[in-house]
């Protein structure tokens, strides 16, 4: 019973870590809207200053990556306060069925996944190459550490009790 617990505990307090993220986003806008342009335009970028690709320079669409950020971190924290109504739901259930409530974190966890790693690492870190300049190279690496946090998180949870 302490070990369904402390999933369910796990389980919330990523989902306030991704709702806190969002939120503080949220109330710092321009900032974002900077952070993610300078990632989006390529700005600084002294070590590989070529693309094979391309950068954006376009402030409207700049605005719109932003705001999708944030609306996945928002729809990831509030699928994993579903996901931890559903195991607070089945705390005193049979181990299988315990079990398939943890369903809703693996979803959960793939958004933020998406966001973590999808956005921040693949489009940022190897597309746009973030970690060349210091404001992009912070993020790339808290990026990965709430990737990392949220898959040995999710991976533990998944666990099946005894």
């Amino acid at each position: 019973m302490t070990l369904r617990w402390i999933k369910v505990l796990l389980v919330l307090s990523m989902g306030l870590m991704c709702l806190f993220y969002a939120l503080q986003n949220m109330a710092n806008l321009d900032p974002v809207y900077y952070f993610v342009g300078s990632v989006l335009t390529m700005a600084d970028h002294e070590y590989y200053p070529n693309t094979f690709a391309f950068a954006i320079n376009n402030e409207s669409l700049i605005q719109i990556a932003s705001w999708i950020i944030i609306l996945l971190e928002t729809l990831a924290g509030l699928l994993f306060l579903f996901a931890t109504w559903q195991l607070i739901q089945q705390r005193n259930a049979p181990a299988e069925i315990f079990q398939k409530a943890k369903s809703m974190t693996l979803i959960a966890a793939g958004v933020a996944t998406l966001v973590w790693f999808g956005l921040f690492q693949t489009l940022g870190g190897a597309f746009f190459q973030m970690w060349q300049t210091p404001i992009g190279d912070s993020s790339f690496k808290g990026s990965f550490i709430y990737f990392a946090s949220i898959l040995l998180v999710t991976f533990f949870v998944n666990l099946r009790e005894d």
